[in-house]
């Protein structure tokens, strides 16, 4: 796979405590059969995340792209991808917060391989775990998914929300062609990675899956998501979704509140 250009693109937000370790793994996992850079975007961190990317550039090839404020998942996953797709043949995104497993890259760029566009790491495939997740945000995920999943029904896709993805770079400029740079993501929230999908359907992007085992119990600093907001957020997310693409791009449609925390 050396023959493939690949980039990790992961947005940070005050990710200083996860961070350091994180970026030992994804080196670790990608050594010796990845032609690879990772690309960070730090959504405004008021922390030293910036400066540990930095430092780490010594060791590995690793890059950074910092926003002056903090403007949200949506907002960096937007710069990110941008940058990204452009230059790369596979774009894998994953959050920075170590609790997804950056050994489980290579298993989902050869499912790329066998003829897929995007590859998600599900926590609902067989074999999938989550440890160190409060029962309470387990049973909500599982009961949005089931809910999302007969609303939408995107052949292959069962996780509609977990950020650990691998793209094909060609797919990923597709989408951004038909959208534009600004609009294939509008939500700046935690919504975005659903809304993602349903752009991916509209261009007819075709989806697998890999069972991910997420360790919540690996991760130090907090969770940034708010619930309530974020619920809110998917149904915006679900109208926008069942629109033409034709309206989905108009500029009138972007004015809908969004939720600024990453």
């Amino acid at each position: 796979m050396l023959d493939k250009k690949i980039t990790v693109m992961m947005p940070a937000y005050n990710e200083e405590q996860d961070l350091p370790v994180l970026l030992g793994r994804i080196q670790r996992a990608l050594e010796g059969w990845a032609n690879y850079r990772i690309l960070i975007v730090d959504d405004g961190s008021r922390d030293n995340t910036a400066q540990i990317v930095r430092d780490a550039a010594a060791q590995m090839p690793v890059e950074l792209i910092q926003h002056p404020r903090n403007m949200g998942l949506g907002a960096a996953m937007r710069t990110g991808l941008n940058a990204a797709s452009r230059s790369s043949d596979v774009v894998i995104t994953l959050d920075a917060d170590n609790s997804q497993d950056p050994e489980l890259m290579k298993s989902m760029v050869e499912r790329l391989g066998e003829g897929f566009d995007v590859v998600i790491a599900s926590r609902f495939q067989p074999g999938a775990q989550e440890i160190g997740v409060p029962a309470f945000r387990i049973l909500l995920s599982h009961v949005a998914s089931a809910g999302i999943r007969t609303i939408v029904g995107y052949p292959g896709v069962r996780d509609y929300t977990c950020g650990f993805r691998a793209y094909r770079g060609e797919t990923l400029r597709n989408l951004i062609d038909t959208f534009g740079d600004d609009n294939f993501i509008r939500e700046n929230g935690f919504s975005c990675m659903f809304e993602l999908l349903l752009n991916l359907r509209a261009i007819r992007a075709r989806i697998s899956e890999v069972p991910l085992v997420l360790r919540y119990d690996l991760k130090e600093g907090a969770s940034k998501m708010r619930i309530l907001r974020t619920m809110w957020r998917y149904v915006i997310t679900l109208t926008r979704g069942m629109l033409p693409i034709s309206w989905r791009v108009s500029p009138k449609l972007g004015k809908l509140p969004n939720d600024n925390n990453s």
